[in-house]
């Protein structure tokens, strides 16, 4: 009999390691086009969560404070150097300065390019166009293998300083109303363009832990609220590889045993969950 039930693991165990284990020549290769709103959802957490599930990643984020689409989008027609540009893999993080997006897309063959607006536009829809179309095709014409990604940005906290709050009538559900107006606007018009919700997450994560993601009202907190946006980005990623794979099985979030060391166990599976949840296949 326990030779019969230890076949039975074996067999189990052997029907999952697509789940479990990584093909040769299975590095993600993630280039984030962004502001500090892609520091704070892909440069602290995400490599450790791939680290834990032994998921091979590299990750590139330009950096440049509040950097809107129609900012992007100069910088490249100008070949401007005025990103920081951090450089991370599994073991590593490299930190260049003056850095260019040009630059960036000719590093490498990347398998995931993330647009986003800057975070006092991200729900103001007339400030999209045309220069999300213009940076797209600029990217595809760099990377035409990509898969383009829309990070979703989140709303202020509902006590946020931010100088750009006052357009949302410093009110953070006309905030969120407004961002996923314009999400909608953004898939409806793109729709290459592949959604990463960490708007919509912090929104659903407020709801059970309270306002307390952000550190300053608007950029997420050390803790629980860039491991959730990194979450997101996690599962998002499980996901995509899976369904290019053509797999059944995708890594799951709410299995992963990594946790920021300054979170709750409680924190850890609410914000896990969320993400579950919102890049369910």
């Amino acid at each position: 009999m326990n030779t019969w039930l230890h076949r039975c693991v074996w067999v189990v165990m052997l029907c999952m390691l697509p789940c479990l284990l990584l093909r040769a020549g299975d590095t993600i290769r993630l280039l984030c086009i962004g502001n500090s709103f892609s520091w704070d959802a892909v440069e602290q957490e995400l490599v450790p969560l791939c680290n834990a599930v032994g998921q091979p990643i590299v990750v590139g984020n330009l950096y440049y404070g509040g950097c809107s689409l129609e900012q992007h989008f100069t910088f490249l027609q100008k070949d401007t150097t005025a990103y920081a540009f951090r450089y991370l893999t599994n073991d590593t993080t490299i930190r260049y300065s003056a850095y260019s997006l040009r630059q960036a897309l000719t590093l490498h063959h990347w398998d995931y390019v993330s647009l986003q607006q800057a975070s006092h536009d991200s729900g103001i829809t007339s400030t999209y166009e045309p220069y999300l179309s213009a940076l797209a095709d600029s990217v595809l014409r760099y990377q035409p293998q990509a898969t383009l990604c829309w990070m979703q940005t989140w709303s202020y906290a509902k006590d946020a300083k931010h100088p750009a709050f006052p357009r949302y009538g410093s009110s953070q559900r006309v905030m969120d109303d407004s961002i996923q107006v314009a999400t909608r606007y953004v898939l409806r018009q793109h729709p290459n363009l592949h959604l990463v919700p960490c708007g919509e997450a912090v929104k659903q994560a407020r709801q059970r832990l309270g306002d307390t993601l952000c550190r300053d009202g608007y950029h997420l907190n050390y803790t629980y609220g860039r491991y959730l946006a990194s979450c997101v980005w996690m599962a998002f990623l499980s996901r995509e590889q899976a369904l290019q794979a053509g797999e059944k099985c995708v890594r799951d979030i709410r299995r992963n045993p990594y946790c920021n060391p300054e979170m709750t166990r409680r924190e850890q599976r609410i914000t896990q969950r969320i993400a579950y949840r919102l890049n369910k296949q």
